[in-house]
């Protein structure tokens, strides 16, 4: 089976490099050396303006064997070619719609998100060339001065649960609130068109369907069509709850 990624909505990211404050990164790894011998994770620091891994702690040598000169090459080949294949497909899928998702929260909403943390729990090889299950943690480390977000933090441990038969697991978490999101339906938002987000929008703000109507110049009946789609595609029984979801997402 082909690993062919999906192209990342992060390359529709716009980085000026001169406002990149690489000393903050410096910091970063400064202070998880620091721990590593405290630590038993395995960390990692993803650049999205260079696309590749900028920091990979030697815990990943330790725990899996990892060649790590090889892991900090641009792209994502090697580690990649050590995931179990039905793993790296369906984690790939879920992490695009995850992307994209994000990608809508408004920028000047963004540093919201450092309360969430995608959790994946997944097959990849181990020091013996067979298959380990590991969980993974995703998060926003640091969003650069045009609101882009800029570098990931992952941290990555050995599951106490060594089912190698099953898929892996993935799902959203708001560290603040404890709320989990399940990415299949969190990637549903995405599949809305853009004449239904901005009617989500403005059911948002109140109006009924004849004042978004004569907002958007269409019809009554247009409006009510996108209302009834809009919750189809969200999977929710009424317009309060397509609200209410998109709101907790940060994305109106």
């Amino acid at each position: 089976m082909s690993k062919k990624p999906l192209e990342s909505p992060w390359h529709k990211q716009q980085f000026d490099p001169q406002k990149l404050d690489y000393s903050i990164l410096d910091d970063h790894i400064t202070f998880l050396e620091s721990i590593r011998k405290v630590h038993n994770s395995a960390i990692s620091i993803y650049d999205m303006s260079k696309m590749q891994h900028v920091y990979i702690s030697s815990t990943f040598e330790d725990l899996l064997g990892w060649n790590l000169e090889e892991a900090v090459k641009p792209g994502h080949e090697y580690i990649d070619s050590l995931m179990h294949p039905d793993d790296y497909h369906r984690l790939n899928k879920a992490a695009f719609g995850f992307f994209e998702l994000i990608m809508k929260v408004k920028k000047k909403d963004r540093a919201n998100m450092e309360h969430y943390k995608m959790v994946m729990d997944y097959r990849t090889k181990g020091k013996d060339g067979s298959y380990v299950r590991v969980i993974e943690q995703h998060k926003v480390l640091e969003i650069d001065p045009d609101d882009n977000f800029w570098l990931s933090l992952s941290t990555l441990d050995i599951s106490p649960d060594q089912d190698v038969e099953s898929v892996c697991r993935y799902r959203l978490v708001n560290s603040k609130t404890g709320e989990l999101y399940h990415l299949p339906n969190l990637a549903l938002y995405s599949s809305l068109s853009m004449r239904e987000q901005e009617v989500l929008q403005l059911l948002a703000k109140g109006l009924i369907s004849k004042q978004i109507a004569d907002q958007l110049f269409i019809s009554v009946n247009t409006v009510n069509t996108h209302r009834q789609r809009i919750l189809e595609k969200l999977e929710v029984s009424n317009t309060a709850e397509a609200v209410q979801h998109a709101r907790r997402l940060g994305l109106i």
